[in-house]
């Protein structure tokens, strides 16, 4: 028998009062928990997912040693997409399973979590050279599009350039294709084009075939 402490993030107070999003990572956990598992409690905060004083999150941490159990959350991205956060987390000695990602190792969390981060980085700098470029040619965004259509290429290169390593590690690891591509869309890790992955996109980047390898298999 596993014993485990629950914790549920929403973003505003809103979705905390109406149940929105809560009851998805509520589901999401019931359907992780086996019957021989123990939920002792359950912390629910509401949060930004940008702020790290998580009153309810400690909280929930002191309950787990206490109790001798581990933190359970619904999905990583509803927990932190920081990789600094997470690590903080785990330094803590409490054990943290993710419902969404039940195999899941302390290793590809911080994995995956990297990726999220680093691909929200890369689409905040490849929307703000966008806006910055067409103000500068004096042209309405929506008209410049092979100009994009290369940086995005490049973009695209450069994304399966750094996810490389990382998947490599996940394989040596015994990660299958299917198990990566479905881990990076449980992190809801988009894809350049805003797309999801499939296990040909994954294969597609190992081959370093970009210009195809953002595109649905």
């Amino acid at each position: 028998m596993t014993r485990f402490v629950a914790y549920l993030r929403v973003s505003t107070s809103k979705q905390g009062k109406s149940g929105l999003g809560l009851a998805a990572q509520r589901s999401k956990i019931s359907e992780f928990l086996s019957d021989e598992d123990e939920l002792l409690a359950e912390f629910v905060e509401t949060e930004s997912g940008r702020n790290d004083s998580r009153e309810e999150l400690w909280k929930a941490i002191r309950h787990a040693k206490r109790s001798s159990a581990k933190l359970l959350i619904a999905k990583l991205d509803r927990f932190s997409r920081k990789v600094s956060f997470i690590s903080r987390v785990m330094e803590e000695g409490v054990g943290l399973a993710v419902a969404d990602m039940p195999h899941a190792t302390d290793f590809q969390l911080h994995i995956f979590a990297a990726l999220a981060q680093e691909e929200r980085r890369l689409i905040s700098e490849r929307t703000k050279a966008a806006l910055a470029e067409a103000k500068r040619r004096g042209v309405v965004l929506g008209k410049n599009g092979m100009v994009l259509a290369a940086r995005n290429r490049e973009e695209a290169a450069r994304f399966a350039a750094q996810l490389l390593p990382q998947i490599k590690s996940l394989i040596h690891e015994g990660a299958s294709l299917s198990v990566i591509s479905r881990q990076l869309n449980a992190l809801e890790v988009p894809t350049v084009r805003g797309r999801k992955f499939h296990p040909q996109t994954i294969k597609n980047i190992l081959r370093h075939e970009i210009s195809i390898s953002l595109a649905p298999a």
